[in-house]
C-alpha cells in the first residue's frame, strides 16, 4: 500500500471517530435535556368538581365511613388511591404522604388525608392497618376499603378508574376547606414539596 493511501485511510478513520464522538455527545445532551424536562414536569395540575358518590367504606379499624362525610367537612382534604400489594407507584405515593404529614408538623391535624384502596378484595382492614403503620400514618390520615363496586364507583367519580389495579396511574387530589370547594388534581408523581405548595395556594384563597 502506498504511503499516500495509508495517510488517506488514517485521516478518514480520524474523521469518522470525531463524527461518532460528536453524535454521541449530541445524543447525550439531548437525553439530558429530556430527562431534566421530565423531572421538572413531574405532574400536571388541573381543577375540577367531582360529585362524591353516596357509598359507605370501611377504615383500618373496621369502622364504616360514609364517604361524603369522610371527604366532607370544613377541613382541607388530600386524597389518593392505593393498594397494599403494589410495589411500584403506591409505595412512592404513600411515602410522599408520610413526608407531607411530617412537613405539616402540628398543622397536619387540620387536614384530612385519605387513601382509598383500589384492591378491596385483598385489602382488608387488617392489611390497611399494617400498611398505615408501615408509613407511620397519623390520626388525620385514614385508609379506606370496601366492596369492589363501591371502590370502582369512587374511582369513576374522580375520573381515576383505569380498568384494574395493574393500570393504576398516580394522581393526588386536594380540596380547600369547605365541602363545596373545587378539587385540584395532580396527575403524576407530585413530591411532598409539590403537594405542600399546592396546599398552601389553596389555603391562601
Amino acid at each position: 500500500m502506498k504511503q499516500q493511501d495509508t495517510a488517506l485511510i488514517f485521516a478518514i478513520l480520524l474523521l469518522s471517530g470525531a463524527m461518532a464522538s460528536g453524535a454521541r455527545l449530541a445524543y447525550a445532551e439531548t437525553e439530558h435535556h429530556h430527562h431534566h424536562h421530565a423531572m421538572a414536569d413531574s405532574y400536571q395540575r388541573s381543577s375540577a368538581s367531582y360529585s362524591i358518590p353516596d357509598v359507605r367504606l370501611v377504615d383500618a379499624d373496621g369502622a364504616k365511613v360514609a364517604l361524603r362525610d369522610g371527604l366532607g367537612g370544613d377541613e382541607p382534604v388530600m386524597l389518593n388511591f392505593i393498594f397494599t400489594s403494589c410495589t411500584a407507584i403506591c409505595p412512592v405515593m404513600s411515602a410522599t404522604f408520610q413526608q407531607v404529614q411530617e412537613k405539616l408538623g402540628d398543622e397536619r391535624g387540620k387536614v384530612r388525608m385519605v387513601s382509598i384502596s383500589i384492591d378491596p378484595e385483598n385489602d382488608t382492614p387488617a392489611r390497611l392497618k399494617d400498611y398505615a403503620a408501615r408509613f407511620q400514618a397519623g390520626a388525620q390520615w385514614r385508609m379506606l376499603t370496601g366492596s369492589v363496586e363501591d371502590s370502582i364507583a369512587v374511582q369513576r367519580a374522580f375520573d381515576a378508574y383505569r380498568g384494574g389495579k395493574m393500570n393504576h396511574a398516580p394522581v393526588t387530589f386536594l380540596r380547600a376547606a369547605g365541602p363545596d370547594q373545587p378539587w385540584v388534581r395532580l396527575d403524576g408523581l407530585a413530591s411532598a414539596s409539590d403537594i405542600i405548595e399546592e396546599y398552601r395556594k389553596l389555603a391562601a384563597h
